[in-house]
């Protein structure tokens, strides 16, 4: 499968300024893979460490984090030479040694020439410390649209997509809209990716879903106080139900009765701060900078993958493969927004907010920060053509730029711009 993630793997290890890579992402979204594909087409060799399947690698950064010991201890370990030319070397699963995350400090400082890369769950590694400016960052995610559609051997509509030729895109869109159904079944999570483009079977693919999810919920007692588990649990099971009303705002008395923000507020930054969540906040103004009108007690919630959220809700594989494209529809548009919001997610790296305000019912999915502008995102599922939300933002903000996300064909009047569901993982190149 290819990962466009491979490209910022191949930038960070060409760069000038290059320090340890930290590459965080929730379980099973790819981390592993990656490092170890990387590894193999850009290196003569790498050295693969797993704190986890082997606990006595820890043994080799306890005496003492002087780099020219460790890379020595490591190299006898592994019957090789450890050269700053051609190795990789890769600790996995870190959050299971806290000395080896303080050694990469020690080479930055120390032995900057070593290529190192380290990884983990983001559900051990959320919990730990590294040095402060010592790391790089790059967040992994789940497998877009086009890392999809790439899967399964359709590079040539990626390309086609990103050459935004109208008719040809027009004449597509049936065939399009096939895709983001299958699509909105299977997911990102690569597990289940490679699953369907191996067999084709739904049935094995929701399999391999429900795995995930039971391995998250196994996961929540390893790294959370006992006294928090059960509130994890229940924010996690309750993304559902929010996403599926027509206003998704996420309510704590309908995850138990009589709920209070004070109470979960412990588990909701541990599941944010997991990755499992994207929370994307109301802002009750559209200036720069957004954060400075958050408002952090009215939000929405979304999971991390759509096809764990159609696993999660229980949504048959009937309903995705009918003559009627009402999937977009069904569920008060739930799949649509949360797909929206995950390509949003991996393709940039400006927070997402939604706007509304309370005196109103005007309330505009999302709106980001790009370069000096702020860029409402009105979603709507399937041919829905009326956007009212989006009229009234756009009477009082004035935006320069308005994007409305469909099945609808893409195209622009003024500065409001029609972008095809598939496409929004486009929008930064689009809107310029």
């Amino acid at each position: 499968m290819k990962r466009y993630a491979l490209e910022s793997l191949k930038k960070w290890k060409n760069s000038a300024n290059r320090k340890p890579l930290i590459l965080y992402g929730a379980r099973q979204v790819g981390k592993t893979w990656l490092m170890k594909e990387f590894g193999e087409t850009n290196y003569k060799q790498v050295v693969y460490l797993n704190f986890d399947e082997n606990p006595k690698l820890s043994e080799y950064f306890q005496k003492n984090l002087d780099t020219t010991r460790i890379i020595a201890a490591l190299s006898q370990l592994y019957d090789t030479k450890i050269n700053t030319e051609d190795t990789l070397i890769i600790f996995d699963e870190i959050q299971e040694c806290q000395r080896a995350k303080d050694s990469l400090k020690y080479f930055t400082e120390n032995a900057p020439g070593y290529y190192i890369i380290a990884a983990g769950s983001f559900l051990g590694v959320a919990s730990g410390k590294f040095p402060v400016g010592k790391v790089d960052r790059l967040t992994i995610y789940p497998m877009s649209f086009y890392e999809f559609l790439e899967a399964i051997g359709r590079e040539q509509l990626v390309e086609t997509i990103k050459g935004r030729d109208r008719p040809l895109l027009e004449t597509l869109s049936g065939l399009f809209l096939d895709l983001l159904r299958a699509y909105f079944y299977v997911g990102g999570m690569p597990a289940a990716t490679a699953e369907y483009v191996k067999t084709q079977d739904l049935s094995e693919v929701r399999r391999i879903q429900n795995g995930i999810l039971n391995d998250y919920k196994s996961d929540f007692s390893k790294h959370i106080k006992g006294t928090d588990i059960p509130k994890v649990r229940m924010l996690w099971d309750s993304i559902p139900v929010h996403l599926v009303r027509e206003k998704k705002k996420f309510i704590y008395k309908d995850v138990k009765i009589g709920g209070r923000a004070g109470e979960f507020e412990n588990a909701m930054d541990w599941l944010i701060n997991t990755g499992l969540v994207y929370k994307v906040p109301r802002a009750q103004e559209a200036k720069i900078p957004l954060a400075r009108s958050e408002e952090r007690e009215v939000f929405k919630l979304f999971m991390l993958d759509v096809g764990l959220l159609c696993a999660k809700a229980n949504i048959d594989m009937t309903a995705f493969y009918t003559a009627d494209p009402k999937i977009f529809n069904n569920f008060n548009g739930a799949l649509t927004e949360q797909y929206v919001c995950q390509e949003l997610k991996a393709s940039s790296e400006n927070p997402l907010f939604y706007w509304g305000r309370d005196k109103g019912m005007a309330e505009v999915d999302f709106i980001m920060q790009y370069k000096n502008e702020i860029i409402p995102i009105e979603v709507k599922s399937a041919y829905n053509k009326r956007s009212q939300s989006l009229d009234v933002y756009i009477d009082l903000m004035k935006p320069k730029i308005a994007v409305k996300t469909s099945m609808r064909n893409f195209g622009y009047t003024g500065n409001l711009y029609s972008i095809p569901l598939y496409m929004i993982e486009s929008l930064a190149d689009i809107i310029g």
